[in-house]
C-alpha cells in the first residue's frame, strides 16, 4: 500500500526512509508444498502439545495474569540442555526480537558493524531502523565468509553460521580467529540454523567475554507459531540485553511459548531425532538435485542453496509454484540465479524431484 506525501506528513521522518523487511510469502493454495520458509517439516514434541494444553486445564489464572517477566523457568531449561549459568541465557519473542536487543545494546558505535554482504536480510534492516553505521563484506567466489577479511575497525561483527541464504558454515577455529582479532567489540554468531550439523559458538562463550551467540526454537525445534528465541553469553553481556529488553517490553514471552520452549528443551531425544531426520533427508535431495543437474552449495542447515547451469532460476521458481510447489528465490545480485530450498520430508522432497523431472526441466 502506498501513500501520498500528504497522508505520510504524520509519520516520523526516518519512518518516510525505512525499507522493511520481506518474510517469505504464507500464501494459502491447496495442496500447496512449502519449501521457502525454513520452516521444520516435522511437528514439535508431543511434550510440547500436552504443555500447551495443561497451561489452561492446569491454572485457571492463566490468561488473567501476566506471565513471568524474567521467563525463569524457561532460562533454567536453556541453561541446562546449553550447559551454561542461566545468568549467561537471554530469551525474547522469536530470535529477530533478540536481535534487535542485541543491535540497540552493542552495535550503536562510530565505526561500523561489519557482516556479509549476502547473508540474513533482516541485518540491513536493523542497521537502518538503529541508524547503526555497517559496512558489508563481500562473500568470497565459493559464497564463503573469510574471516580474515574482518580484521578491519569496526563496532561489532555479524556472522550467520551456517551462513543463509548460502548455508554453507564456518567452524569453531575460524570464529575464534576473529573473537582474538576483535576483543574490544562484540562478535554476534547468529545460529538459527546451527543444530542441522554446524558447531555451535555456545561452547566458546566462558572463553570469550565478547561473544554473543543468538539461537532460535523456530526451525530444529518446529516452535516457529510461537515465537521464542534466545542468546547466550556472558553475564555482563546478558545483563545489557536485559537492560534494553526492560526498556521496551517487559514481557515479551506468554505463558503457552515459555510451557512450549520449556518442554521442548525438556525432550532432548526427539529433538536429536527430528534433526537427524532433516539432516539424513537434506543429503538424500542434494544427491538427486545433483543427478538432475543442479550444482549445490555444501549445507549444514536445514534448507540447501541450489542453481542449474541450463536453467534461469527465475523461472524456474515460477514453473515450480504453477505446480504447486514454491522456494525462495532472491532477485538480488550474485544470487540471483539461486534458488533456496527448505528440505521437507521424504515424500515433500520426492514431490519435488519428480515435478522438476516431469515438468520443469
Amino acid at each position: 500500500m502506498t501513500f501520498t506525501s500528504d497522508k505520510m506528513r504524520f509519520w516520523s521522518p526516518e519512518v518516510r526512509e525505512l525499507e522493511p523487511y520481506v518474510p517469505g510469502e504464507q500464501p494459502k493454495i491447496q495442496n500447496l508444498l512449502k519449501l521457502n520458509t525454513n520452516e521444520n517439516p516435522y511437528p514439535p514434541s508431543p511434550k510440547v502439545v500436552a504443555a500447551v494444553q495443561a497451561v489452561l486445564s492446569n491454572n485457571a489464572d492463566a490468561l488473567r495474569l501476566y506471565p513471568d517477566p524474567d521467563a525463569t523457568v524457561l532460562k533454567q531449561a536453556i541453561a541446562h540442555q546449553q550447559n551454561v549459568n542461566i545468568d549467561q541465557v537471554f530469551v525474547g519473542n522469536g530470535s529477530d526480537e533478540v536481535l534487535a536487543h542485541i543491535f540497540k545494546a552493542f552495535f550503536i558505535q562510530k565505526e561500523p558493524v561489519l557482516y556479509a554482504d549476502i547473508t540474513y536480510s533482516f541485518y540491513p534492516v536493523y542497521s537502518q531502523f538503529f541508524a547503526t553505521q555497517t559496512k558489508q563484506i563481500p562473500l568470497n567466489e565459493k559464497f564463503e565468509i573469510d574471516v580474515s577479511d574482518y580484521t578491519q575497525e569496526n563496532g561489532g561483527i555479524i556472522i550467520t553460521n551456517p551462513n543463509a541464504p548460502t548455508s554453507i558454515a564456518l567452524g569453531l577455529d575460524q570464529i575464534e580467529r576473529v573473537l582474538k582479532a576483535n576483543p574490544d567489540r562484540v562478535v554476534l554468531i547468529d545460529e538459527a540454523y546451527v543444530d542441522f550439523g554446524a558447531e555451535s559458538a555456545v561452547a566458546l562463550v566462558n572463553q570469550y567475554e565478547n561473544l554473543v551467540v543468538c539461537q532460535t526454537t523456530s526451525k530444529s525445534r518446529s516452535l516457529a507459531g510461537l515465537r521464542v528465541g534466545f542468546a547466550i553469553a556472558q553475564s555482563h553481556l546478558i545483563t545489557a540485553l536485559e537492560a534494553v529488553k526492560n526498556s521496551f517490553n517487559s514481557y515479551p514471552i506468554d505463558r503457552f511459548a515459555i510451557a512450549a520452549a520449556v518442554a521442548s528443551f525438556e525432550d532432548q531425544e526427539y529433538f536429536e531425532t527430528q534433526c537427524q531426520k532433516v539432516i539424513e533427508s537434506r543429503e538424500h535431495l542434494v544427491s538427486d538435485l545433483t543427478a538432475l543437474g543442479f550444482e549445490v552449495l555444501p549445507s549444514k542447515a536445514n534448507f540447501i542453496f541450489a542453481t542449474h547451469p541450463q536453467h534461469d532460476a527465475a523461472l524456474l521458481a515460477q514453473q515450480l509454484r504453477e505446480q504447486g510447489i514454491i522456494v525462495r528465490y532472491f532477485n538480488k545480485p550474485r544470487i540471483n540465479q539461486y534458488l533456496r530450498i527448505t528440505i521437507g520430508t521424504d515424500e515433500q522432497n520426492q514431490r519435488l524431484v519428480d515435478t522438476l523431472k516431469t515438468q520443469v526441466l
